[in-house]
């Protein structure tokens, strides 16, 4: 099994798992659907799935454009509202890929259908969980809800500390940490109540500002119409 990061910049990260010949990509966006293809082409590898791990806000998936064009499956929780999605996997659930098993937790906050995908040794988090001081996704945006974060970061209580985390958003050149990095590093794992988790969003509201791909990003994901 092999597991990388194949985005070299931008903050965006797509992951491609590959074992036996097989290929999964998850979280692609729709700039890199032509390099993508090319890079699984190239490598003599079969797409098998593509996951989602929640309806973007901030970019535009190339989820449904990589299955039309790769013939597979689009996956995404139950429930998800992008456009495309051709299957739903339930909490809990698992799926098999060239031996290696993908086991699916779902995770909202940061929006309803957030999900982590779990392999052995690392755990995909989109941005229900980054490495470090850039703790978790903001919950703000549309489909965003404190409180259920907040109560989803129990899943963690069930993964070993050594599995790497694997989030959506990092700045690039960044490194994955474990774990019990994380729970060292990273904020939000330090925090005893919901208040302060409550504190500490809405100063990442204020810091951050607008999403300024939210205009574009969403309605496109949500209606798999690309703006010219």
């Amino acid at each position: 099994m092999l597991v990388e990061q194949i985005n070299p910049t931008g903050w965006a990260r797509t992951y491609l798992v590959t074992s036996n010949s097989l290929a999964t990509l998850i979280d692609p966006i729709h700039a890199n659907v032509e390099r993508d293809l090319a890079l699984i082409e190239e490598r003599g590898l079969t797409l098998k799935y593509i996951i989602g791990t929640h309806t973007h806000a901030d970019h535009i998936t190339g989820g449904w454009e990589l299955a039309e064009k790769a013939g597979c499956d689009f996956l995404m929780l139950e429930g998800a509202l992008t456009y495309g999605v051709s299957r739903t996997v339930a909490n809990g659930s698992d799926l098999l890929m060239g031996g290696v098993e993908f086991t699916f937790h779902a995770s909202p906050g940061h929006t309803t259908d957030s999900m982590c995908i779990e392999i052995p040794g690392f755990l995909f988090t989109g941005d229900y969980l980054f490495n470090g001081s850039g703790g978790t996704g903001r919950d703000d945006l549309p489909g965003g809800n404190l409180e259920r974060h907040w109560q989803a970061l129990s899943i963690l209580q069930g993964i070993n500390e050594h599995t790497q985390i694997m989030s959506g958003h990092e700045a690039p050149g960044t490194e994955p940490q474990t774990l019990l990095w994380n729970r060292e590093h990273n904020p939000v794992l330090q925090m005893s109540s919901f208040e302060e988790y409550k504190t500490w969003q809405e100063s990442e509201w204020e810091r951050l500002g607008s999403v300024s791909a939210i205009g574009v990003a969403l309605p496109a994901n949500l209606s798999g119409k690309v703006p010219q």
